[in-house]
């Protein structure tokens, strides 16, 4: 009794990895759709400091995870392409000033106000939301339509 294996839908399996690949612009956008619904009830319910500093770690928050996007990009094109135009030290470089924005946008808000400081710990936790709501979305998408 041999087991033949089920044949994949060739004229789908483009869309599908089209899909998926996309979730890196789809995160962003999500990061951003967030910020905005939950900003006001921010504000309204603790305070505009906390609300300053929600969007201040939001933004930061977009900015770090589209250039962690194209850092990864780059560091992939440099590891596959021999002749890529990305140096590697270049590529590690722009990754630790990452971090340093971040450490250095939170060590001023953390001077400044104490409330505005725990508006941008969330602030910085937004993308968590925002994978957890494009997970959702790939689930829902998946079910749909038979992914």
């Amino acid at each position: 009794m041999s087991v033949e294996p089920i044949a994949e839908n060739s004229s789908t399996q483009p869309d599908v990895e089209k899909f998926f690949a996309n979730a890196v612009r789809r995160i962003p956008k999500f990061l951003l759709l967030i910020s905005a619904l939950v900003l006001l009830p921010v504000a309204w319910f603790f305070s505009v400091q906390v609300a300053g500093g929600f969007a201040a770690g939001a933004l930061v928050s977009w900015f770090n995870f589209r250039a962690l996007a194209r850092g990864v990009e780059a560091l992939g094109d440099r590891i596959v392409e021999q002749h890529s135009r990305e140096r590697g030290h270049v590529i590690v470089m722009r990754f630790l000033l990452r971090y340093l924005l971040v450490a250095a946008i939170g060590y001023v808000i953390f001077v400044s106000s104490l409330g505005a400081f725990r508006g941008f710990l969330f602030g910085v936790c937004a993308p968590v939301a925002a994978m957890l709501m494009e997970a959702a979305y790939e689930g829902y998408r998946a079910l749909r339509r038979g992914y």
